[in-house]
């Protein structure tokens, strides 16, 4: 009887000491970052497609922030076909267009005759199309520079600016491109994703439509009378 009442007084500090040494551990912030909105971070997923780790978070959120430096579309330089400089800040005050073009695509006919259908209807009211060629899909402009504003001007007198042969993706895209796709995102993320995509600029610079390859030039007609005023 004696002994249960001596064990009995161990009792309690025991179950407290078993307690103490098996009870979870209290709560440690481990790390801590800045709080970062839930819409946008789903809305930056959208935008580039992919699920990106932290890294490659850090990474996309450098680049955006490099390519918001650029106000406009006014703020870039860009070659031409014969490889001098282009100040785009001369188009101020114009309505735009931008287009990357082939020569050996399905596209091609059709498109490059309308653009030159637009052009012509509204070069002089403030509109204009600047082309760049691209060979990133199907290998579809292999040719040189005066290759292609040769094939473009005899075949379909095409009157608008014609630049230097760019990538539009990849780490070697041009940065005006960069740009342009920063500033209107795809359906299916923000890459270019054949031949005669395009952007629609108004006259400040800004980007404010873009279209698929397969959309006709003609049926942007109503966009451009809209900006042109």
């Amino acid at each position: 009887m004696l002994f249960r009442r001596y064990l009995s007084t161990f009792a309690v500090p025991a179950s407290v000491l078993l307690g103490k040494r098996f009870s979870p551990a209290p709560k440690q912030t481990l790390l801590s970052f800045p709080q970062v909105s839930p819409v946008y971070l789903v809305s930056q997923s959208i935008q580039t497609e992919f699920p990106r780790s932290l890294v490659g978070s850090l990474k996309f959120d450098r680049t955006m922030a490099a390519q918001s430096s650029k106000g406009s579309i006014h703020d870039f330089t860009v070659k031409d076909a014969r490889g001098n400089d282009v100040d785009l800040s001369i188009y101020k005050g114009k309505v735009l267009l931008i287009v990357n073009v082939a020569s050996q695509c399905g596209l091609t006919n059709s498109n490059y005759t309308e653009l030159s259908q637009l052009y012509e209807k509204y070069k002089d009211q403030g509109f204009e199309i600047l082309a760049f060629p691209c060979n990133q899909f199907g290998g579809q402009e292999p040719g040189n520079n005066e290759q292609i504003l040769e094939f473009a001007c005899t075949r379909f007198k095409a009157e608008y600016p014609i630049f230097d042969k760019v990538d539009v993706n990849g780490e070697s895209a041009a940065p005006i491109y960069k740009f342009l796709k920063s500033s209107k995102g795809g359906l299916l993320g923000d890459d270019i994703k054949w031949n005669f995509s395009k952007f629609l600029v108004d006259k400040e610079g800004h980007v404010v439509d873009r279209y698929a390859p397969t959309t006709s030039p003609l049926s942007i007609e109503k966009d451009i009378k809209k900006l042109l005023g």
